[in-house]
């Protein structure tokens, strides 16, 4: 089993490093209207919510504008407040059961959930990060191949996503993808209502792409462009419905 506190210890370290001595107001291109101390504060308050749900068993949904995140209104996080919420969870993370049944937003509703989500939140900001300081973002194979698998299993539960997707009317439509330096094929399908279902393995899409597996998974998540991996197919398509699928 993969040891997720160990990687959102390693990822939140990383994250604040990169804040660390960092104009807090630099943009950070792919957020827009952000700086770089929103995206900490963003990450930071994230954090406590996952500690608040995990201690208290949650059951039932809260969000985390709810939860305290012990900054003043108005003020904005900084990467001391942010390693000692990453600590917070991390603790919290290692000291629970991973089987412990609590409230998520996806489709499995354990800790064990929030614990992978948490990593991929910080995996994608991290690399937020490095391209607002001129940092080329890398996601080591291992974890790039887990992200997208991740991503995919917790797209058809983003339902602000779906309603989106639906608006394509693109229903049947697919999407493979390649990895050229890992071992990892995914095909995903548009479904009715805007869900997608997805399986491992070679296929062939109405839109392929193939590319470094690090560059699939940023690109699943607009931090790379197509331009930068070898597409084949209705780009077009491939355009519309990245861009449409965000998380």
């Amino acid at each position: 089993m993969t040891d997720y506190p160990r990687l959102v210890e390693s990822e939140s370290a990383r994250l604040a490093e990169l804040a660390t001595g960092a104009d807090p107001g630099t943009p950070v291109p792919h957020c827009p209207g952000w700086t770089l101390a929103d995206l900490i504060t963003h990450v930071g308050t994230l954090h406590r919510w996952v500690v608040h749900i995990v201690e208290t068993g949650r059951q039932e949904p809260i969000w985390s504008r709810q939860v305290p995140n012990g900054l003043a209104e108005g003020q904005r996080g900084d990467p001391a407040w942010l390693g000692s919420g990453a600590r917070e969870l991390v603790a919290t993370l290692r000291a629970t059961d991973p089987d412990t049944p609590v409230w998520a937003w996806g489709g499995d509703q354990r800790v064990s959930w929030w614990a992978r989500r948490m990593l991929f939140e910080l995996v994608v900001h991290r690399c937020d990060a490095e391209l607002a300081v001129g940092v080329a973002p890398v996601v080591e194979a291992p974890v790039a191949i887990d992200g997208i698998e991740e991503f995919l299993e917790t797209l058809p539960y983003a339902f602000w996503v779906a309603k989106r997707l639906a608006a394509l009317d693109a229903e049947g439509a697919t999407i493979h993808l390649h990895a050229s330096d890992a071992d990892g094929e995914w095909t995903l399908t548009q479904g009715p209502a805007g869900r997608i279902s997805w399986a491992r393995g070679h296929a062939k899409g109405d839109a392929a792409v193939q590319g470094p597996v690090s560059d699939l998974l940023l690109m699943l998540y607009g931090r790379r462009s197509p331009d930068a991996l070898t597409v084949h197919g209705d780009r077009a398509f491939l355009d519309r419905w990245l861009a449409t699928a965000a998380l």
